[in-house]
């Protein structure tokens, strides 16, 4: 049995939690990985056996370094690329919303990413509608943020809030699942809502602050894709209590084909034709917009924070600090030796833990008693519920194929 072995969860068996360590003191074992396996981390960057099918090459690496090395050697990565690929999307996209108001659509959240994004946006020129989804977990810093941002750099700022009633009998219909990813109701509104307000608008350009640089090492088997609705309205039709009626759903032929090809509809990242350096945005950003960094990537959520510091450590084992280190260490923002020094702080402040379990107990009207019980609930896997795993693997697929037939055809073309 090789390293990270997925242990297969059944219906009928659930495993119990991990409870590890969120003092600072290494977390060795991760949910549905083999009690057999021999504890062991890349000797390259912070991954580890605590990630089910985890692979290492001879010399101890990982595969998640291995595949960046060679994303990294591909024609698309290469730096004069980059830069000519930036500005053909450029404008792509100034001469496809030319006669529009805005021409893109942007995201924003009061994070790093999504900020600095906002930043190069007015840097390059474009005409932005800029949007804001308020799931009812924002921090009083996150909307600092988002207003000083958008006020400092003149763009039109919309919110969208999610209706709490339904967002609230979401989330405890997946804190009652058990599953890993228990972003998904957060996640998923959030692009649903971005992706169908570019639509009602007629944008055909949406900027996303993904990249890189800063999450090149992103683990599927420590959770599971927030776009799959069939999982998201499964969870919710066994565990929920109420019917969702304005929470915006993003389905399977809207987000894989329609807004892609019918919808004409591209989504850039455009992120990854700079050289994109987390520490440097940072300076930045406070610098020139009294911006606030919150301490953890994707922390401006007061949910997300207890999710990833909390809940995912202590039940599954999986420390996604790891991860964020790790694609640092690659993109050498950071080195192996500071991660490792990181990764001794402890995951969560005690003395903000107990107070954020009682806020969070009181915002989802539940008591400390009955959140302590969902939290210690027994695992599950994601493959127990309804989902369009199948269906996603066959689509990329065939979108590869799409693709790879196309370039060949290109090329095929120019050819004398």
């Amino acid at each position: 049995m090789s390293a990270g072995t997925v242990m297969k969860a059944s219906l009928e068996t659930h495993i119990a939690p991990i409870f590890a360590p969120i003092c600072g003191k290494p977390i060795t074992r991760g949910a549905f990985v083999s009690e057999k396996i021999e504890y062991k981390v890349c000797r390259n960057c912070v991954m580890d056996t605590t990630v089910p099918n985890i692979q290492f090459d001879m010399q101890g690496i990982c595969h998640f370094c291995n595949n960046f090395k060679s994303a990294q050697n591909s024609q698309k990565f290469k730096k004069i690329n980059r830069k000519h690929q930036l500005a053909t999307m450029l404008e792509k996209i100034k001469v496809q919303g030319r006669k529009d108001k805005y021409d893109c659509i942007i995201g924003i959240s009061g994070g790093v990413d999504s900020s600095y994004l906002a930043l190069k946006v007015a840097e390059w020129g474009l005409r932005p509608l800029v949007l804001h989804v308020d799931t009812g977990w924002n921090s009083e810093l996150a909307v600092k943020n988002i207003e000083q941002v958008c006020k400092s750099l003149s763009f039109d700022l919309v919110t969208f809030v999610v209706d709490w009633a339904e967002m609230r009998d979401l989330q405890l219909a997946f804190l009652r699942s058990g599953v890993a990813n228990q972003d998904i109701p957060q996640d998923h509104v959030i692009f649903a809502a971005l992706y169908k307000y570019a639509k009602k608008a007629k944008i055909k350009n949406v900027l996303d602050g993904s990249n890189y640089a800063t999450e090149s090492v992103l683990p599927e088997t420590w959770g599971y894709d927030a776009m799959d609705s069939k999982q998201l309205i499964g969870i919710h039709k066994q565990f929920g209590t109420m019917k969702l009626k304005t929470f915006p759903v993003l389905n399977f032929l809207d987000f894989n084909i329609n807004f892609k090809f019918f919808g004409r509809m591209r989504v850039h990242n455009p992120l990854n034709f700079i050289d994109y350096n987390k520490k440097g945005a940072i300076k930045l950003l406070e610098r020139d917009f009294g911006w606030r960094y919150y301490d953890g990537k994707h922390f401006e959520s007061r949910w997300t924070k207890f999710f990833q510091a909390y809940y995912l450590p202590y039940r599954f084992g999986y420390d996604k600090r790891k991860a964020h280190l790790s694609s640092l260490i690659l993109s050498k923002q950071i080195t192996r030796g500071e991660a490792i020094e990181r990764l001794k702080v402890p995951l969560y402040n005690e003395v903000d833990l107990k107070p954020d379990k009682i806020f969070i107990s009181k915002k989802l009207q539940i008591s400390p008693e009955e959140f302590d019980n969902l939290i210690s609930l027994p695992l599950r896997h994601f493959s127990e519920f309804p989902n369009y795993q199948l269906q996603r693997q066959l689509a990329i697929r065939c979108f590869s194929l799409f693709t790879d037939f196309f370039d060949f055809w290109k090329t095929k073309k120019k050819a004398p």
